[in-house]
């Protein structure tokens, strides 16, 4: 373990990055390539994407290397042997390597359920968290910021909408908000009918407008999932209520989103699209550091405009909702069952509309348990799967 005197010589920031080959883990990757002196990757992690993997390890020298896939441990091994880095396999490693002394800051990079248990780890570590894997906190947000305030330990969002209400938030921490406002970009379909969206094909849904994501989370914007999981995820960490919660659809992507106070005023973050800023920031709360990314010029942009989103036709956004007014394993079932969706209408087994339609009836159509443990969460989490499955197979 690092002593505090330790601590007080060190000048630079030990980062493990769990989904280092994903859309934010090589962005991060590319801020912390851009301040060597501030921060020292100590590890990296991936599932299946071993090329990227070993090819990230090569260039950045981590301490630590993991593939989940322990098909690819030899591969990997191989690769880096003639390198000083240490290379793990498994789902159990990434529990592990979060808990070295020399990480400072887990980067929660992982698509889905996936990154509950290491996060879980990392707070009990006392490590700080990055958190760009919502479902965390989606499945399980009760029992992980009970976790955190047990352990004195930050959560840091990044993705930009969560980014966006913590930068409002600093300085107004005393303040009590009236409510916030997640934007949404509306993705590819904004505006269109269920009628219209009865033939989507996978192609159209991962055309997103403004962002460039992994194939889950660009469907998931598409069908308005995503929206409705940074809503549950933003309930724990801004400590809200449903209806202090708010999604509004703003096509240009400038104003990440806003706070509104008790006494009405409002704040928002605004810039371009970049997930490489939210990333910094995260990793170094409190200070900004200088970039050279593109500026924000209002006269390339002067109309900004906002609508309401159409829950009729995007059901997913109304189903987040019923599922954080559910508490409990509700919006763990919703998760689980959102996973299996849209892997099978990737595989072209469903159609579009289909994604929502099983949603909803698995997180209704499994055990509901109010008070949930971390194994009532492991189990909920295989039912849901299971059950959406099923009606995939019935479809």
């Amino acid at each position: 373990m690092i002593t505090g005197a330790q601590q007080e010589e060190k000048k630079t920031k030990g980062i493990a990055i769990l989904g280092c080959t994903g859309s934010i883990g090589t962005q991060a990757l590319e801020v912390i390539e851009a301040y060597p002196d501030l921060f020292d990757l100590e590890v990296i992690t991936a599932n299946n994407n071993a090329d990227l993997l070993i090819e990230q390890a090569i260039k950045f020298q981590p301490n630590t290397v993991v593939i989940v896939n322990t098909d690819l441990l030899e591969k990997v091994k191989t690769a880096l042997e003639d390198h000083d880095i240490h290379v793990y396999g498994g789902k159990d490693s990434l529990c592990q390597v979060v808990e070295f002394a020399d990480v400072d800051i887990v980067l929660t990079a992982l698509v889905g359920y996936a990154g509950l248990k290491p996060t879980m780890h990392a707070i009990e570590a006392k490590k700080a968290i990055a958190l760009a894997n919502k479902e965390t906190l989606v499945v399980a947000g009760e029992m992980i910021t009970k976790m955190a305030r047990e352990n004195g330990v930050n959560i840091y969002p990044v993705d930009s909408e969560h980014s966006a209400i913590f930068q409002c938030l600093v300085g107004e921490f005393h303040n009590k908000i009236e409510k916030i406002y997640l934007t949404a970009s509306g993705g590819p379909f904004r505006g269109w009918t269920t009628e219209e969206l009865k033939t989507v094909k996978p192609e159209q849904a991962l055309k997103h407008p403004n962002w460039e994501m992994g194939a889950k989370i660009t469907i998931d914007s598409a069908t308005l999932m995503n929206k409705g999981l940074e809503v549950i995820e933003a309930k724990w960490l801004f400590a809200l209520k449903p209806d202090q919660i708010d999604v509004i659809v703003h096509p240009q992507s400038i104003v990440h989103s806003l706070v509104q106070f008790e006494d009405g005023s409002m704040k928002a973050q605004m810039g371009l699209p970049d997930m490489k800023l939210p990333i910094q920031y995260a990793l170094t709360y409190p200070e900004r550091l200088k970039t050279d990314f593109p500026r924000f010029n209002f006269m390339d942009y002067p109309n900004l405009t906002f609508e309401q989103p159409n829950r009729e036709v995007f059901r997913n956004l109304d189903t987040a909702y019923k599922a954080m007014e559910m508490e409990g394993t509700a919006a763990c079932a919703l998760n689980a069952a959102n996973e299996i969706t849209v892997q099978a209408f990737l595989d072209k087994k469903i159609g579009f509309l289909d994604i929502a339609i099983i949603n909803e009836k698995t997180m209704l159509g499994v055990a509901h348990i109010a008070k949930p443990k971390y194994e009532d969460y492991v189990s909920v989490d295989s039912a849901a799967r299971d059950f959406a499955e099923g009606l995939i197979e019935g479809n």
